[in-house]
């Protein structure tokens, strides 16, 4: 009987382990959905020019992130330095296939999406604080 209930309890936890993977997946494959929209509408890209930006922008962002996870704990002015290196690295191929004034507007496009989705985060955890009913 101990190990029937021992073999449930671990199959519960696989389940409840890959169901919140799950979600955290779709969110974060919703949350890039949103962002590629946003990006796409801040910079008015072409149908052309997004097939050529977006497998670029992939690449840079996939550096960048790679940095800040391997860099968690390393000095902050080094990990700035290394995340401006990589936007210089970048900024050649985004201004042959955007321009220089949208690769300025990308910048600020990428700054002004973490305000909008940080709002909304904190929206939510602010509606979701308050009471369903209320006493009158």
């Amino acid at each position: 009987m101990k190990k029937f209930i021992l073999i449930l309890l671990l199959f519960i936890g696989q389940y409840v382990t890959v169901h919140a993977q799950d979600d955290e997946g779709k969110r974060a494959e919703k949350i890039q959905a949103l962002k590629i929209a946003f990006i796409t509408q801040k910079l008015d890209l072409t149908t052309d020019e997004a097939q050529r930006f977006w497998p670029v922008y992939s690449q840079y962002e996939n550096e960048m992130k790679q940095l800040l996870v391997n860099r968690k704990n390393a000095d902050v002015l080094e990990t700035d330095e290394s995340l401006l290196a990589i936007r210089k690295k970048y900024r050649p191929e985004f201004v042959q296939i955007i321009g220089q004034p949208r690769m300025n507007k990308l910048f600020n496009a990428e700054k002004d999406f973490r305000g909008v989705l940080l709002r909304h985060l904190q929206n939510k955890a602010n509606n979701e604080q308050r009471p369903m009913f209320r006493r009158k």
